[in-house]
Formats: C-alpha cells, structure tokens, sequence
C-alpha cells in the first residue's frame, strides 16, 4: 500500500527468500564460502545452524542459484522434514528427476545408488540439503547417515547439508546420533547482523524496490537494530510495519517513533522474538484484506484511506491480543 507513497516498485521488505535482495553479511559470506567449499571438496556432511530468523533458508537458496548456475551439481532440496522414510527417498529421487524408482526401499535405494554412481562417472556432484532439519525424526536422521555411507573408495556420492535451528545441534550431540555427529565434517552457526550490516541491509533492499534517497532516519535504523537484534526476518517485519505506520501519518521519512511503536504494538523484545511468526501471520491477513478492498475500490486511494486504517487498526488488536495469549505460555 505504502510503495507508492515512497517511490518503490515493490515491497522492499518481504519475508520470502528473494535472490535479488539477498543481503550478505560477514558472518553469511563465511557460512557460504564454507558450503560452496564443502560441496566442491565432496566433504560429505556439512551442518549449518541459526536461531529462527537468521537468513538460514534464504543463504540455502542464494547456495542452490550458484549451484545450479555452475552447472556441476544436481540437487535435492527438502524443505519439509515430516516425510516416512520411502517418501523421503522417493522425494529425493523425483527432486533429482530419477525415472523408473521401482516399488520398495531396496529399489529406491538401488536407483538412488545407480544415480549417484552415475554423476560420478561424469564428474558431477550430487547435494542433498535438507531445511528445517531440527525437525527431523530419529528414523528420518538414521536414514540420512546411512545415505552418507555411498561412496567410492575415493570420495562420497552424496553431499548432504542439514540446515536448522539450534536444536539440531542438541538432537546430534543425544548419544544415539554419535556415529552421525562423526561425520559432520563442516558446520557452522549463523549469527545475526551487526548495526552496521543491519543499516546495509535496510538501505539495500529500499534501492532494490526503487528508493531514489533516504527513507528511514538514522535513528530510525538504529532502532530497528536494537529492537530486531540484527536478525533478518525481524528487521523486515519491522521495516514493513513502520513504513506503514509513517504512511498512514502522512510521514516523508521513517523516524524512530514509527519504529518503536510498531515494536510495542509487535511486542517485539529479546525474549520475545519467537512469537512474531504469530504477529507475521496475521499483519498479512490484514494485507490482503486490505489489498482486496483497495482493488475493489477500483484502486484509488482517497475512500480507501480511512477505510485502510480502520481495518489494519482492528487487525493490529487481533495481534495483539493473540501476542499477548501467547506470551502467557513463554
């Protein structure tokens, strides 16, 4: 709604992974130059981890773009770990366009290993990256240690990266992961942005959608960094909220006002970070309702004005409302 108001072509602030705002920080640099090493010299087991919203599966997809760009590497990518194990390996081979998979998991297995056997005859690699992997079962995470087990008596067949939360590295240290945690042969924790990554970052993604000059206030930044952490989908949240937010008042620039208020009306504190997924869901309900009326109104904005802030204003209740049940199980 707000992208015209500032001269932006798009939405500079969405939370989906988007490769043309990606934003790489030092700390996401070391991580992909670790991944990119690791696939390259066939290392096996590489485990990346990061508190939620730390830029995870959006470093992952930046990774699949160079991948798929060289030209080299065949990969599986498996976002949703709640898969049984023939589903699992069934998925695997469809995402790498496998035909003829056959009926049982020995056969599955067999094409699988054929496959592999296969790329390395051409001097191809295979990767298997696996998001969200703190979600995996212990059958599930057995499973992937005895696919690391294909191999030549030179290198591994698969390449199999596990990207998850920090509860990944709790699940792999249990005694009944040993034999797998052994095998990790590169890992590394994400960490968030610092203030000055984060100022990178917003301005970044604002010439992206189209900014012409300055949009936020420097103290504006600065209170998006302390309220956010530095970590990337809170720092989006945020900046969306607070540009509509100066929108509605009329506002030129962002200030910090704008900032801080959106971060109470979010609850958006250090022990709070987790919930906003809560806040996130229902804000875009309130896009859409409101992006639907506005389309309705036949797109002009002057009946729409109060009419846009009456409906996100009741919207912003509902979150806080749910924000605030929530928080009463934290």
């Amino acid at each position: 709604m707000y992208e015209h108001f500032y001269g932006l072509k798009e939405n500079p602030f969405n939370v989906t992974p988007n490769p043309e705002y990606i934003y790489l920080g030092e700390d996401h640099r070391e991580a992909l130059a670790q991944l990119l090493y690791g696939v390259r010299e066939k290392k096996g087991f590489i485990v990346i981890t990061g508190d939620v919203g730390t830029g995870k599966t959006t470093l992952i997809h930046y990774l699949l773009e160079k991948l798929d760009r060289n030209g080299h590497a065949k990969t599986a990518f498996l976002f949703n770990p709640k898969l049984t194990v023939n589903d699992f390996i069934q998925y695997i081979l469809r995402d790498l366009g496998v035909r003829g998979q056959g009926q049982t998991k020995g056969e599955y297995l067999h094409t699988l290993h054929q496959y592999l056997l296969d790329a390395f005859r051409k001097d191809e690699k295979v990767v298997l990256i696996v998001d969200e992997a703190h979600g995996l079962n212990p059958e599930l995470l057995e499973e992937i240690r005895l696919l690391s087990n294909l191999e030549t008596s030179k290198s591994k067949l698969l390449q199999i990266v596990l990207v998850g939360q920090t509860e990944l590295d709790k699940t792999l240290s249990q005694p009944e992961f040993r034999q797998l945690k052994q095998r990790i042969n590169l890992r590394y924790h994400l960490l968030p942005l610092s203030e000055k990554e984060t100022k990178e970052y917003i301005e970044k993604r604002l010439r992206i959608a189209g900014a012409k000059g300055p949009i936020f206030t420097e103290k504006a930044i600065k209170e998006v960094y302390i309220k956010s952490g530095g970590t990337p989908r809170l720092i989006n949240i945020l900046c969306d909220n607070a540009l509509l937010n100066a929108y509605a008042l009329d506002q030129i620039l962002v200030n910090e006002k704008s900032v801080r208020e959106v971060a109470k009306d979010l609850r958006v504190t250090k022990k709070s970070h987790g919930i906003l997924i809560w806040s996130l869901i229902f804000l875009s309900i309130a896009a859409g309702i409101l992006l639907f009326v506005y389309l309705q109104k036949g797109g002009h904005l002057t009946p729409l004005y109060k009419e846009a802030l009456r409906g996100f204003q009741y919207m912003k209740e509902l979150v806080n409302k749910g924000v605030s049940t929530f928080s009463k199980f934290l």
